[in-house]
């Protein structure tokens, strides 16, 4: 008789620890898809917690991966301090014009109350429904923008770029008024049911930014801002390259890294392995257009690249699965998964021979 499979939060914890489970842990990290399932445009859906906690149970339940996602879209954050969001028809809402025109106005701002700011009062509803329906059988993972990362919606990129660069001083004024927002939000996550929490910190990536300017600037916010978040986080580049900061990425204290499809997988977790988890790399736009045989050697390369060992979760390269991602496509890579993930890689040790 074969023993139980574990559950999906065991599966997680277990490559957490850098140990192998039953079968390498897949996160699709859909937020649009739900609206599909429930017959709802995008707006729609993220009108009420209630809609996106029965989205993500659907779509856990559909495709069998191994987490929900409580993430809305990005620029909720935003949204919780007076900002613009932009809805569209097939892709996730964005962030309008930017809120901070002046200077000035930074010391003027007041942290939102994430308990009763509407905007993110829906994420902690749908955070406490799918908590209540799932228990411990699978992770809830939350989603914050980094303080480092978030001004490039509150100022906009050039202003912020030249805040960095120019007026040190300024920004590290922002910097104290977004960590302190961002921890409390984190926190009311973990306390409404989030397992952990997703640090998406786009702007911390080489791909961005050089590296020492990074350690002047990204390193030390993340490494205030992690340490007081009461929760396992993981650090998401969101398509950015990660692997020359590795080595500081793991001094944040944080548990994992997502990683880019651009980089080399196996490189990666070379440089992580018992240290940091890697997430990744599928590539969420030509996902769009794979057939069986593409989903295939996808899944088998990342495998066979950073399965060994646990400390691997298999999953998209961005964070946020784009909405023209095919079901067909979806459950292909879940059955791909079922097939090449399982525990010990016997099938990576005969093509090895």
């Amino acid at each position: 008789m074969s023993e139980p499979k574990m559950t999906s939060l065991q599966r997680v914890l277990t490559t957490l620890g850098h140990e192998e489970p039953d079968r390498v842990p897949l996160f699709l990290l859909l937020t649009m898809h739900g609206a599909k399932e429930l017959g709802l445009s995008i707006k729609d859906y993220f009108s009420k917690g209630e809609y996106v906690a029965e989205g993500q149970l659907r779509l856990l339940e559909k495709y069998g991966h191994d987490c929900l996602y409580s993430f809305f879209y990005a620029p909720v954050e935003i949204e919780a301090w007076g900002g613009e969001v932009l809805y569209q028809d097939d892709g996730p809402p964005n962030s309008g014009q930017p809120f901070i025109t002046d200077p000035s106005a930074i010391s003027k701002l007041k942290i939102p109350d994430v308990k009763e700011t509407p905007a993110l009062a829906k994420v902690l509803e749908a955070t406490r429904l799918m908590k209540k329906e799932i228990g411990d059988k699978a992770p809830i993972i939350g989603v914050v923008m980094s303080p480092f990362s978030l001004p490039v919606m509150q100022t906009g990129f050039d202003a912020y770029l030249e805040m960095i660069y120019k007026d040190r001083p300024l920004f590290n004024s922002l910097m104290e008024i977004n960590e302190a927002f961002c921890v409390k939000w984190a926190n009311a996550q973990l306390e409404a049911g989030a397992t952990a929490i997703c640090y998406f910190d786009p702007l911390s990536s080489p791909t961005i930014i050089p590296r020492e300017l990074y350690l002047q600037t990204g390193y030390h916010v993340a490494k205030r801002t992690i340490s007081r978040i009461n929760g396992a986080t993981a650090t998401h580049m969101a398509s950015g390259r990660a692997l020359p900061i590795i080595a500081d990425l793991t001094a944040t204290k944080t548990a994992a890294v997502g990683i880019s499809a651009a980089e080399n997988i196996g490189e990666v977790k070379e440089a992580c392995r018992g240290k940091l988890t890697v997430l990744g790399n599928l590539n969420g736009i030509e996902m769009i257009h794979w057939d069986r045989a593409e989903v295939k050697a996808a899944v088998q390369n990342a495998i066979a690249g950073a399965a060994s060992g646990g400390g691997f979760i298999l999953s998209d390269n961005h964070g946020e699965i784009p909405y023209q991602v095919p079901d067909e496509v979806l459950l292909a890579i879940s059955e791909a998964v079922n097939h090449f993930g399982n525990y010990p890689l016997d099938w990576l040790v005969k093509d090895d021979d």
